[in-house]
């Protein structure tokens, strides 16, 4: 994807054609979760246009053809339920057979329901059990200074994660340690498995948060290609501390039925949902 000396350089991608991947991104999205019958949707549209920024836009130091260089970016994605648009993209990048995604979650499948590194081509970490993939990275992020590597971690994470307490023994020890090559990604929708995060567990300002913590915090839009970009190059240049970027996102973007609704944090389309949401999307069921 991009040369190991040049990992700190910014980025300035194609932007239009980021947003067509996006878009081609949710369509398999919804198709492999209408095949499962069982996923999560919500999130995994949520993040589609951070995640493809990231993975497409010049960031990683990956090759897809041989996903366990020793010398690459890791990517973690903790809050492990949105692994569709993970297993989505690997697909698009030629990781694995972009048929293997009709098989999600479906017996002797190798797209389990949460990332599994054992069984998934491209994944770095098994996820599920929120608060334990921050940890990883930051552990992974540790092991590479130790080796005198130079290569980075980016997280994927949530606000609802965010209410483990893990999370915050994580966010203290990455500063502790100085860890500047740790970047995490936080999508910031504002809803959970059982409602609204105000509604169960506050988790206030969380830019505040992680600032008081000691960490580089930025806000953006989820959805705004070039604001997340921006972020991403800015994080590259921080020394001596990890990275926060929160993305303010809307769970099921962009599909009128899903936005904003609790649901479909966690509730795959039956057939006749996915005809109406790929009609929006302006493809043919």
């Amino acid at each position: 994807m991009i040369a190991v000396a040049d990992r700190r350089a910014p980025r300035d991608p194609d932007f239009d054609e980021l947003a067509a991947i996006a878009h081609e991104l949710r369509i398999d999205v919804l198709k492999m979760l209408n095949l499962s019958a069982s996923g999560h949707p919500g999130g995994s549209l949520g993040m589609a246009d951070v995640f493809t920024t990231l993975f497409f836009g010049g960031h990683l130091a990956i090759d897809p053809q041989d996903p366990t260089w020793a010398e690459r970016d890791r990517f973690v994605l903790s809050n492990g339920h949105i692994c569709p648009i993970l297993y989505a993209i690997l697909a698009r990048l030629g990781t694995f057979p972009r048929d293997d995604l009709w098989t999600l979650r479906k017996l002797g499948s190798n797209l389990q329901g949460h990332p599994d590194f054992h069984h998934t081509k491209g994944v770095d970490a098994c996820t599920g059990s929120l608060g334990n993939g921050v940890s990883v990275a930051l552990g992974m992020a540790l092991s590479a200074r130790i080796q005198n590597k130079d290569w980075r971690v980016y997280v994927g994470s949530s606000d609802g994660e965010s209410q483990e307490g893990q999370v915050w023994e994580m966010a203290t020890a990455a500063v502790h340690h100085k860890v500047d090559n740790l970047t995490l990604l936080l999508d910031w929708n504002g809803i959970q498995i059982d409602g609204f995060t105000k509604d169960v567990m506050d988790v206030g300002d969380l830019r505040a948060k992680f600032e008081t913590f000691g960490w580089h915090a930025v806000e953006v839009d989820g959805h705004d290609m070039r604001a997340v970009n921006d972020a991403l190059n800015a994080a590259k240049q921080v020394q001596g501390k990890p990275q926060a970027i929160l993305c303010r996102t809307v769970l099921g973007k962009p599909i009128s039925f899903m936005e904003n609704v609790a649901k479909w944090h966690g509730v795959a389309p039956d057939d006749d949902q996915l005809a109406q949401a790929l009609t929006e999307l302006g493809t043919a069921p």
